[in-house]
């Protein structure tokens, strides 16, 4: 009977530590009021992408783009002039190096543009479940809020959009097109 117990109580302690390490934190995802969000409501668009370039093979999405400082192609996410912000594969944190130079361009950007609405549209990658790829892009576009936020752009100005893996900018099956859709776009909303 002791040894039932032990076994019992070793087993549910097993369960525990289990669930316990499988957990994920997602953030809340605030209620749509009309047509309108503030800076801190997000929206999750599960039918494929914002329609400006929706996906192509081969990469550039018909958005013009130039040679970044490291080499590599960097995109314009409109023809607004800001730059796309790349992400590492899993990550939202932002990076120095072009990064930054591209977060101190589209903060100027968006200063310059005070009486319009930015949206910041986090993307993701295909791997990972849709639910997961939802929460990291929206990861994605809260980090840039945040940094164009210290570059001074008014929080109020900025909406956050995330499309998870459903607006890609490539669908070649290769590692440099899934770093290409790992980014963060932004677009003045008229």
């Amino acid at each position: 009977m002791i040894a039932a117990k032990k076994v019992f109580l070793s087993s549910v302690a097993g369960a525990m530590l289990l669930m316990s390490g499988c957990t994920q934190q997602v953030a809340p995802i605030p209620a749509k009021e009309g047509n309108v969000y503030n800076t801190d409501t997000v929206t999750i668009d599960e039918g494929g992408g914002s329609g400006s370039g929706a996906a192509s093979t081969g990469g550039n999405s018909g958005q013009g783009g130039t040679i970044g400082p490291d080499g590599t192609f960097v995109f314009n996410s409109s023809a607004d002039g800001f730059q796309s912000l790349y992400f590492d594969f899993d990550s939202y944190h932002i990076k120095g190096g072009a990064m930054e130079a591209a977060l101190i361009r589209n903060a100027t950007i968006a200063k310059q543009n005070r009486n319009s609405r930015i949206r910041i549209e986090g993307n993701c990658d295909e791997f990972g479940t849709d639910e997961y790829n939802y929460a990291l892009g929206l990861k994605r576009a809260k980090a840039v809020k945040d940094a164009l936020r210290m570059q001074g752009v008014n929080p109020s100005q900025m909406v956050m959009v995330s499309y998870g893996e459903s607006n890609p900018a490539c669908t070649d099956v290769s590692d440099a097109c899934y770093a290409q859709n790992r980014r963060v776009d932004l677009r003045l909303v008229r």
